[in-house]
């Protein structure tokens, strides 16, 4: 008989906390970019042209952000995400070397890989995702009586 981590009864409920989470701390850089607000004193808010790779990264991160903490649409939004933050890598951090550590850009590239787990694995059973599947289901069902 094959025992199993006893962690492995709270897989969905985690899943749903590290979607949750992750998403809640994206938005504040977003928050940061679009509003100026939750800005360090010695940072003062920089103005925004929406317009731009800051705006557009701004954006990306407050509604993204907002559509990931609900489960909606989390495959491509996550996958999205995902991307934005491998630019953010890319971009904004791997010019100052290789190492992120070194570079600052360890929460871009931790993040990259986060989202692109969400992007593989999907929002999970407490997402609005899995909500609108099971009423889909229950609707064929229904139709087929």
């Amino acid at each position: 008989m094959a025992r199993t981590f006893f962690m492995a009864r709270f897989e969905e409920s985690i899943l749903a906390l590290l979607r949750l989470v992750s998403a809640l701390m994206l938005m504040q850089h977003g928050v940061q970019k679009l509003f100026g607000v939750l800005v360090p004193p010695d940072r003062p808010a920089q103005p925004l042209e929406l317009l731009s790779q800051r705006g557009l990264a701004g954006v990306l991160e407050v509604f993204g952000a907002a559509l990931l903490a609900l489960g909606l649409f989390t495959r491509p939004v996550a996958f999205v995400l995902s991307g934005l933050m491998a630019f953010a890598y890319f971009l904004g951090h791997a010019p100052d070397g290789f190492w992120p550590i070194l570079n600052r850009g360890e929460l871009a590239a931790l993040y990259c890989f986060v989202f692109l787990y969400f992007a593989a694995r999907g929002g999970g059973a407490y997402s609005v995702d899995a909500l609108l599947q099971r009423r889909r289901s229950d609707a064929r069902l229904d139709f087929g009586r």
